[in-house]
């Protein structure tokens, strides 16, 4: 059963004003995952708008259907809540990482799977950290169409473009799958093929995941994997990117493993003015609802 959450914690730590995820109550006793998210853009060094992310994808999930046909799972069959959204400060990324780690432990602590919604990139680091120090062999893998793996952009060392690396800095277990990427420096690239944590494909992935059956996983999903044609809403286009069928292959891969937690970020919902970017993130989403409460 889950714990109820201390009194005025949620007070301090998330907004629950707005719309929420369809299907998803406010109140996480009893749930099995829970959904916050988290509105920061604060190091976007191209196109801003990642923190209208979260909002967007809940206010477009009323018009997605709760099943689920390649899973044979539907929503309606799982308790979760949304917690709203997480009270950042403004300015420098630092405390809004301490304030994702503090909700993502939270979380937790309530016996649920995080799932975080963005927002930016950079975000990442502070959920991971709180997954991993619960699960010191923590796998993450991260699609992207960025390396993510510089240690400092514009004079940022918290920047979302260096999510990767700040990760690897608070991933004990140092396991590291990145799938597809595409676009990165001559560094960054050397250090993916050197190290061998670059999949090229969902099948190189599968195969890499096999001998880590029972590992728990961490997820995340910058949305920019997905080619501009079918996923224009976001902050950093790369053309070569992914189809939702490419997406479905994974989730089949994925199904058969131990997801723990999840995020899903770089939505900018305003760059893309026929909300198929918003929907396109949310139906991501159900997926990975439906992944994390599946096998509990």
């Amino acid at each position: 059963m889950t714990a109820q959450p201390p009194s005025g914690l949620f007070d301090s730590l998330f907004d629950s004003d707005g719309t929420i995820f369809m299907g998803s109550r406010r109140n996480p006793a009893d749930c099995r995952v829970g959904l916050f998210g988290v509105p920061y853009d604060g190091t976007t060094s191209f196109r801003p708008g990642t923190r209208f992310g979260p909002a967007a994808i809940r206010e477009v999930s009323a018009g997605l259907e709760t099943y689920c046909p390649q899973l044979n799972l539907d929503l309606e069959d799982l308790d979760f809540a949304d917690l709203g959204a997480v009270e950042i400060p403004f300015g420098n990324p630092e405390p809004v990482l301490t304030k994702v780690k503090q909700a993502t432990e939270t979380v937790l602590g309530l016996g649920l799977r995080p799932l975080m919604l963005g927002g930016e990139h950079s975000i990442s680091s502070g959920a991971v950290e709180a997954v991993a120090q619960r699960h010191p062999d923590l796998v993450l893998v991260q699609l992207d169409a960025h390396a993510d793996l510089r240690d400092s952009w514009l004079g940022a060392r918290h920047s979302h473009a260096c999510a990767m690396r700040r990760c690897l800095e608070v991933l004990p277990s140092q396991t590291l799958f990145q799938l597809a990427i595409r676009s990165g420096t001559r560094e960054e690239f050397s250090e993916l093929h050197e190290s061998g944590r670059l999949m090229p494909s969902v099948d190189a992935l599968q195969q890499a995941l096999a001998p880590l059956q029972g590992k728990p996983i961490y997820l995340t999903v910058d949305l920019d994997w997905f080619d501009p044609a079918v996923l224009p809403g976001t902050g950093t286009p790369e053309p070569g990117g992914y189809n939702w069928s490419d997406f479905a292959s994974l989730i089949g891969v994925l199904r058969e493993h131990h997801l723990v937690a999840a995020d899903v970020v770089e939505l900018a919902p305003q760059l893309d003015t026929s909300g198929i970017s918003s929907v396109l993130a949310a139906k991501v989403t159900r997926s990975l609802l439906l992944l994390l409460g599946g096998d509990q």
